[in-house]
């Protein structure tokens, strides 16, 4: 850490703590303000003192910081007046200022993996008997407290608190039960307006696109438990029923629309059965691209290309005086025996945005492929 520099913690876990252990080692004065309660006075009076005494200075919930403030912290930091440390749980390029993040050294705290939790609560049980306050958990009981507390060693100490106040008998023996009743009302963080929402739904899309069920209906679960609306899994699964799975499964889209129908009938909790209907079919299917891909790069020849004349023959020819502008020529497919017949439809070279995505599979993809090689002797009809 470079002296002087604002640093953002990110996915705080015990920030305050982290934050005076670092101004113990810089060997400064700690001083904390939560940006929820802080106005500019309070900061401009950290200043003042700031150059009596070395200060770090910490802002929890940075922000909440207006861009004020915000001027009035980096005008302390840049001038040297004094140090400071941030902490948010939300992303700081989405949250914070420019002009902050590009002054700041950015440092993401990784949750706790299990077997450190484990070792919190064990600690967090030694505190409780240090206190008079006894309680008998069984390694299991301590693997799922540690599981379920999602890294974040305050969520597993205030579980273990739960359990431990409000009983008379001296040791208090922790049962499934009670360990149940604690997370009832206690679901997994899934903050829809925050970056837990967006990494749970990337994850949820990229396991359907990358075909592991098991991912998808765990990614499910967590935005179904998490209070996420049907309609948007619903949506979603609609989108990649096209984007991922396209020309491979058609009937992935049906599924999906079906589905989005459905939830809009039945809501909760039946319609977790049919978006995990609709997600699985995504995940099983054969995916292919190449819908996503040739419109993308259709659009993008559109909007950088000088405009191409519709051919004379395809141009409208249900008016009177049509056919002396030149519209005739027009060959209708049906009246040859192929149902195909060889004529120019635009002046864009074939193979130009569609690239099949078949592979060995049956796909649909896959068999209209052979079909066109069959009748013209080219499998995506391009030559």
């Amino acid at each position: 850490m470079t002296v002087g520099a604002p640093v953002i913690a990110i996915e705080a876990v015990a920030e305050t703590s982290i934050a005076r252990t670092v101004g113990n080692m810089l060997g400064k004065n700690f001083r904390a303000l939560n940006a929820t309660r802080a106005g500019v006075s309070d900061i401009r009076k950290l200043a003042d003192e700031a150059r009596m005494v070395p200060l770090l200075i910490f802002v929890d919930k940075v922000q909440r910081f207006s861009a004020t403030q915000t001027d009035d912290l980096l005008a302390i930091c840049e001038e040297g007046t004094a140090d400071f440390i941030g902490a948010t749980t939300g992303n700081p390029y989405h949250v914070l200022t420019p002009a902050l993040v590009s002054r700041s050294t950015i440092l993401k705290l990784e949750p706790l993996n299990i077997e450190e939790m484990e070792l919190v609560i064990q600690r967090g049980i030694i505190h409780l008997q240090n206190n008079s306050v006894k309680i008998a958990l069984t390694p299991h009981q301590i693997r799922l407290i540690a599981g379920r507390s999602g890294g974040d060693a305050r969520r597993a100490l205030t579980t273990l608190e739960s359990l431990a106040v409000g009983h008379t008998q001296a040791i208090v023996t922790v049962t499934d039960a009670m360990l149940e009743e604690v997370y009832a009302a206690a679901p997994i963080n899934h903050d829809r307006s925050g970056d837990a929402h967006y990494d749970i739904v990337s994850a949820f899309i990229k396991s359907m696109r990358g075909s592991d069920p098991d991912a998808t209906l765990y990614w499910l679960a967590c935005l179904i438990d998490g209070g996420e609306d049907p309609r948007y899994i619903a949506r979603r699964i609609m989108i990649h029923a096209s984007e991922d799975v396209g020309l491979a499964d058609n009937t992935a889209l049906q599924t999906a629309i079906a589905a989005a129908q459905a939830v809009e009938k039945i809501g909760y909790p039946e319609a977790q059965i049919v978006l995990a209907h609709a997600a699985l079919h995504i995940a099983r299917a054969p995916k292919s691209m190449s819908a996503c891909r040739g419109i993308s790069s259709a659009l993008q020849y559109v909007a950088t290309q000088p405009p191409a004349a519709v051919p004379l023959h395809l141009r409208d020819a249900h008016y009177k005086g049509a056919a002396a502008l030149g519209h005739i020529g027009y060959r209708l497919p049906h009246d040859d025996p192929r149902g195909w017949v060889e004529q120019v439809y635009s002046p864009i070279p074939k193979g130009t945005f569609y690239q099949s995505d078949a592979r060995d599979a049956a796909t649909f993809e896959k068999r209209a492929d052979d079909y066109w090689k069959r009748l013209t002797g080219n499998a995506h009809n391009q030559e």
